[in-house]
């Protein structure tokens, strides 16, 4: 596998992340690097905004490799994620072929094929096999798993009309899920998989001081300190990383020096995604947590 940084350990793929504003811990880097020395397929599961998807945009990077992309949705099936054929591109080219009174052309050539993700991440790229992010699989259905096991088996698809398409070198697999429901067994046996949980104190530090590098220290850690707090409240949808660069660099965006009840309640929309936890959050509850906090930071 060519890259455009050496992995040859653990360390280097911690390191390499790293450089690309990835902070994770040496598990997560332990199961990259055999995903990449192994060329299995890696399978991330966690909560939303844990940063699954974006290891994948990270592992491109580092790879100096191209990023494809399949948002999975209820409904996906096998011919969407593949490939589909330019109908209407086809019609007219069989009437400008019968106008002039010639043969049709090949209907089924590269010129009619519009590749998906999935043939187009078979297909040779200049850069080497690209990364290949199946994003939220958990959201497809039971039979679009089943033809994903078998197209990462063989990495290989099939055109009926033109056969099948082999990759000429396995793309880097990475396949997401927030878990709204089980993926199969197979097709976790078929990965290395790994549960990526919400950072502790430190590294969700780490983690803001390489996505909002402008904020000051005191600030971050207060950011920090809040959202970790949150986090074991009863809340409908848990604040991830995500939720905490965004609200940080929101502060920043206002010149907020540190934390009050009232710039909380100005910004929980960067925080919270739901009106029953915003509402919940507002006045009292608020400030009671701002104090806990403070009083563990003094």
């Amino acid at each position: 596998m060519t890259s455009s940084i050496p992995l040859d350990d653990i360390d280097a793929v911690q390191a390499a992340l790293a450089g690309e504003g990835y902070v994770c811990g040496r598990d997560l880097a332990t199961v990259t690097f055999l995903a990449l020395r192994l060329g299995r397929p890696l399978f991330l599961e966690g909560e939303a905004g844990t940063g699954k998807t974006e290891i994948a945009k990270v592992l491109a990077a580092v790879l100096g490799r191209r990023l494809i992309r399949l948002q999975c949705y209820e409904g996906l099936d096998a011919a969407t994620a593949v490939y589909e054929w330019n109908f209407a591109a086809q019609m007219v080219a069989i009437r400008a072929a019968e106008a002039r009174g010639e043969a049709p052309p090949d209907l089924f050539g590269d010129d009619f094929l519009i590749a998906r993700p999935l043939l187009e991440a078979m297909r040779p790229q200049p850069g080497g096999a690209p990364v290949l992010l199946i994003d939220e699989i958990d959201r497809a259905d039971a039979p679009f798993e089943a033809f994903l096991l078998e197209a990462l088996s063989d990495f290989q698809v099939t055109i009926p009309e033109r056969g099948p398409v082999r990759a000429p070198a396995p793309p880097v697999v990475v396949l997401t899920s927030n878990r709204t429901r089980e993926v199969h067994d197979a097709l976790k046996r078929r990965c290395l998989y790994h549960w990526v949980d919400y950072p502790g104190h430190d590294r969700e530090m780490a983690i803001l001081a390489a996505r909002a590098p402008d904020a000051a220290e005191a600030l971050s850690r207060e950011v920090v300190a809040f959202v970790q707090k949150l986090r074991t409240e009863d809340l409908f949808k848990t604040p991830g990383v995500a939720e905490t660069i965004d609200w940080a660099k929101c502060l920043l965006a206002l010149d907020v020096i540190d934390l009050s009840p009232e710039v909380v309640a100005d910004t929980l929309g960067a925080l919270l995604k739901y009106q029953d936890d915003i509402q919940k959050l507002q006045g009292s509850e608020a400030r009671r947590i701002l104090d806990e906090v403070r009083a563990e930071l003094a």
